[in-house]
């Protein structure tokens, strides 16, 4: 298991434009929908409440211009929240704290992937 290191520079966040749940997979609770990512963490717009300064096993996969997919399950640390302009729904910002063995440099060509757009 891969941990995430403190970097001092920004990572480069994507855009995801389809449609990614994410789930929490101690519960397999639906958490919301995946708003960008980075290889450091994740923008979720939840529709689930969460608690603030928690941590979080992450369940999500992410599609390929191919049509292959990428099944992550990430350890995440919710770093804050906003509420979202609809009701029940909140902006969440997460940093993730370790990955598998190989999914982070699967998730870190999943974003520079040509095509990709960025926030």
């Amino acid at each position: 298991m891969n941990t995430i290191a403190d970097e001092s520079r920004r990572s480069r966040r994507r855009r995801v434009d389809e449609r990614v749940d994410v789930i929490d997979a101690m519960t397999d609770q639906a958490l919301g929908q995946l708003g960008n990512i980075s290889d450091s963490g994740l923008l979720l717009l939840a529709s689930a409440a969460l608690h603030d300064d928690c941590l979080y096993q992450l369940r999500f996969t992410l599609q390929e211009r191919s049509g292959h997919r990428l099944a992550f399950e990430i350890g995440a640390h919710l770093l804050w929240q906003n509420a979202a302009s609809a009701p029940g729904q909140a902006w969440m910002g997460f940093r993730f704290l370790s990955f598998d063995d190989g999914q982070l440099d699967r998730l870190r060509e999943w974003i520079d992937a040509p095509g990709a757009t960025y926030v």
